[in-house]
């Protein structure tokens, strides 16, 4: 039993069962015994990896993308340039390399980063240097100015709570103790009210999720964006809506027990696109889009092709390779989703089509 697991059996023996989302939360950000505040999980000697990682190409697209929707709403002179989780700074650091030829964009841009794991704030600072960075802990504490914004698997590490239909209503999943093992339970019926208008599409034993969490900060993107312009970039695996039990864990790059280990392992679920663009209003959404078109769109495969022309060997296969992971869609090309927001009145986002009437894209 790790020391968080303990820790938690601890507290439950105390006062009772805790939430999927306590435990989540727990698990990824306790102060001592937390994942991301404890180590550094990307990369082949970590336990997952995210695109950045995988290829440049990846955070040259963003880039780009993000300098031209600047530049389509007038290239404003002082703006937010925001990433929310943004891992060693890989991300931002392609994007900060791709944009450099972009005329004033440097100079206007505010670089911050929300970020609470104190290791990957020192790899990012490192990795960034000698741009200058500011971090924060929560969104709310983004400046108030036009932003442009990319969260790229964030949504799906915040704590979900999870819900099983029973007749009309729901009980709710938590974690609880089988003599010292922590183990699954159901509390007896509760409200729900967050989740009721999903008795229409849903039957007795099917679970749904919430993300407590993500209507708040995608509120506060909003309050920013509507009042001064800009755009938000979210890319993350999920659908249109949330059906079925998605929590995982992940070590070493393999699937286990997310009750196995409390803190050792990573935790994430699937991302419920709807409720982002519910609580986003008056914000217009882009069409959810899946990653391989979008970065097609972007001429990911003309920038492959520049690339692997200066290259050969085991390089040229690790390139090509890298490729194939973004974009098809037995990978990460359909799996990950691309939702875009602006304001009614901003031109659309390069990569992506305005959908005043949104659809399920399955």
């Amino acid at each position: 039993m790790t020391p968080l697991a303990q820790l938690l059996a601890r507290r439950i023996a105390a006062t009772g069962p805790i939430s999927v989302a306590d435990f989540m939360a727990e698990c990824l950000m306790h102060p001592e015994h937390g994942y991301y505040a404890t180590r550094d999980p990307l990369g082949a000697r970590g336990d997952f990896t995210t695109a950045p990682e995988i290829s440049q190409m990846f955070g040259e697209m963003i880039g780009l993308a993000l300098a031209q929707a600047w530049l389509d709403q007038g290239a404003c002179k002082s703006f937010t340039l925001a990433e929310l989780g943004p891992g060693r700074g890989t991300l931002m650091a392609d994007i900060l390399r791709a944009t450099k030829g972009v005329p004033g964009f440097h100079a206007a841009a505010d670089i911050h980063l929300v970020e609470l794991s104190p290791v990957l704030k020192a790899a990012q600072a490192a990795k960034l240097a000698p741009h200058a960075i500011t971090h924060h802990d929560t969104v709310a504490a983004l400046p108030d100015q036009p932003l442009f914004l990319i969260a790229n698997e964030f949504f799906d590490a915040l704590p979900i709570r999870q819900f099983l239909r029973e007749g009309a209503g729901w009980r709710e999943r938590q974690i609880g103790l089988d003599g010292d093992k922590l183990t699954i339970g159901m509390t007896g019926p509760v409200p729900a009210r967050d989740i009721a208008f999903r008795l229409e599409d849903t039957r007795d034993g099917d679970v749904v999720e919430w993300c407590p969490a993500a209507p708040t900060i995608m509120s506060e993107i909003t309050t920013r964006i509507t009042a001064h312009g800009g755009a938000a970039l979210i890319i993350d695996y999920g659908d249109w809506r949330s059906l079925g039990d998605t929590l995982q864990a992940v070590v070493a790059h393999e699937h286990v027990d997310p009750l196995a280990a409390p803190g050792e392992a990573d935790l994430t679920a699937h991302v419920d696109f709807e409720t982002l663009v519910q609580a986003a209003a008056p914000l217009t959404p882009h069409l959810l889009t899946p990653q391989g078109v979008f970065l097609e769109r972007l001429g990911i495969t003309q920038r492959a092709q520049t690339l692997a022309a200066q290259i050969s060997g085991a390089a040229l296969e690790a390139h090509i390779a890298a490729h194939r992971r973004l974009t098809h869609p037995g990978e990460m090309g359909t799996l990950f989703k691309v939702l875009g927001l602006t304001r009614a009145d901003a031109p659309d986002l390069p990569g992506l089509t305005r959908n005043l009437a949104q659809v399920d894209p399955t």
